[in-house]
């Protein structure tokens, strides 16, 4: 028997994957999370084989920090990411918080079925084109901000002009420009909004 957490932030998306797996014997739905936090508590106290996690859980942890916990505990289960987000970025953070699969929710139901089958018996669940984007993913070198230029990058992902950052961080506008020079450089992008898009695109934001 798999014993099974469901965590997604929808009651009804949790109703009826309880009623999907109630259609198979082998797999029972022991426990629901409503968050990430609460996941965790569960998964402590109650320990299950698999978790088939949401990636955006609300104001609290998301998928990517609840696998992360989930896969730290001591008697860890296997974390399957089911959403409608498909960004290679969030992807590669899933796996490398240890998650053994990540799916879409359009999927078919018998899918999701076999993932969790598979993420029990301790296999990688992907789809063959998704395996490949995170190898690709796992390929390219990590971009490496500094605290401060994360800061510089999460302001200018607002709107702030220069001189409005440079008042929130206490700093000279002078300092502001240098900081977003090596932003610029290391995402390789040439203006502003360019920049803010390749952070998205690589999850620093």
């Amino acid at each position: 028997m798999i014993n099974l957490m469901l965590v997604d932030d929808h009651p009804i998306v949790r109703t009826g994957l309880r009623a999907l797996f109630e259609n198979y014997e082998d797999i029972s739905v022991l426990s629901e999370a409503g968050s990430g936090e609460e996941a965790v508590k569960l998964a402590s106290q109650v320990p299950v084989d698999v978790v088939l996690c949401d990636l955006r859980l609300g104001d609290g942890m998301n998928g990517v920090a609840t696998t992360a916990a989930l896969r730290a505990l001591p008697s860890p289960p296997q974390v399957l990411i089911l959403t409608t987000f498909d960004k290679d970025a969030e992807i590669l953070q899933c796996i490398e918080a240890g998650a053994a699969g990540y799916l879409l929710k359009d999927v078919a139901s018998q899918t999701i079925i076999d993932s969790v089958r598979q993420a029990a018996a301790g296999h990688t669940v992907l789809a063959p084109e998704m395996a490949q984007r995170v190898v690709a993913g796992l390929r390219k070198p990590k971009i490496a901000l500094t605290s401060r230029e994360a800061e510089v990058l999460k302001h200018l992902a607002t709107g702030l002009s220069n001189r409005e950052i440079a008042r929130t961080l206490f700093v000279s506008e002078a300092t502001v420009k240098t900081h977003l020079v090596h932003i610029f450089d290391k995402l390789q992008a040439p203006t502003r909004t360019a920049a803010v898009q390749a952070a998205r695109n690589h999850g620093l934001l």
